[in-house]
């Protein structure tokens, strides 16, 4: 038998000790220790990579709790010992946490005394009654509009933070990958994202958000050439089926409808849909022509928003 088919073999042993580990290091709850299992599930990882990937630790404590479980093993045969090396190789190659920041831009952030954002709250209120609880799966609402420059980007960070403030734990997916703006509205580079894993199958890194603990960002990546084509081919719908299991909320960005089809595309996944126009400027007959376009994706519209700016 070959090390490493026992090092498979083994594996869910090893995993329970460094899930053990993690709860009395991290005081990680119950609710998240489900999360790291599923993760694991859905992925195939090592313990220690799941939670990191969940943004549940950080790359350095997921070295030092592997590094300090070497002794634990040491003792126990070559197999252990090859299962902790592999472990530990597999997390180091991981790039460290990256912490991003709200931009002044989402108010919703910064403050929570300014009108702005007392409307973004019965938005959130409003939405909550109509998605329901969700069992064990997350609600997903994908944020369209007819046209460019409406405000999409805005209104999807400031409702995915709206969320997060109210402790569900919420992915917002920056899922524009004509001219995507989340990784401007929250201060980062967008070298790593969902368009690298839909090319390539790379999976994607969640970016935690300073000061919103249950809020992870998801960036474009490089602009493909292609966005339509990789938004349909089944690889972004395993992905949602994904994060549907692990977050409570998934709210995702989209390109213009009138410009693009992608958004209906990834209406057609999320079943779930926020319209958005912009007051003195969405036309009445592109309102028009995406609803019409939007029967059928079979995708339940929630409501619709005005945007006045």
């Amino acid at each position: 038998m070959s090390v490493d088919s026992e090092v498979e073999g083994l594996a869910g042993p090893f995993d329970e000790e460094l899930i053990d580990a993690l709860i009395d290091d991290y005081r990680l709850t119950q609710d998240q220790v489900a999360l790291i299992r599923e993760f694991m599930s859905l992925r195939g990882l090592r313990a220690v990579e799941a939670a990191l990937h969940l943004n549940l630790i950080t790359a350095d404590q997921a070295v030092k709790i592997l590094e300090r479980s070497q002794s634990s093993v040491a003792q126990t045969g070559v197999v252990e010992t090859a299962l902790l090396r592999q472990s530990i190789g597999r997390v180091v190659t991981v790039p460290p946490t990256v912490y991003v920041k709200p931009s002044n831009e989402l108010l919703m952030a910064h403050t929570q005394d300014h009108p702005h954002c007392e409307r973004l709250r019965a938005l959130r209120t409003e939405l909550s009654l109509l998605l329901g609880n969700g069992g064990r799966q997350a609600s997903v609402v994908a944020v369209l509009s007819p046209g460019p420059s409406e405000g999409r980007s805005q209104l999807a960070a400031e409702l995915a933070i709206a969320f997060a403030q109210l402790g569900r734990r919420t992915l917002l997916v920056e899922a524009d990958l004509r001219q995507p703006r989340q990784h401007l509205l929250f201060r980062t580079g967008h070298a790593r994202g969902i368009a690298q894993y839909l090319t390539i199958g790379k999976l994607p890194q969640f970016l935690r958000v300073e000061s919103l603990p249950q809020l992870s960002l998801l960036t474009s990546g490089p602009v493909p050439p292609n966005p339509l084509e990789l938004l349909s081919d089944g690889r972004f719908e395993r992905l949602l089926s994904d994060w549907r299991r692990i977050f409570d909320v998934v709210v995702i960005d989209t390109p213009a409808v009138t410009q693009f089809a992608d958004g209906l595309a990834i209406a057609s996944f999320a079943q779930q849909v926020l319209l958005l126009s912009r007051a003195n400027v969405t036309s009445h007959k592109d309102m028009k022509d995406t609803l019409r376009r939007l029967t059928s994706t079979n995708a339940r519209i929630l409501g619709a928003v005005i945007n006045h700016f």
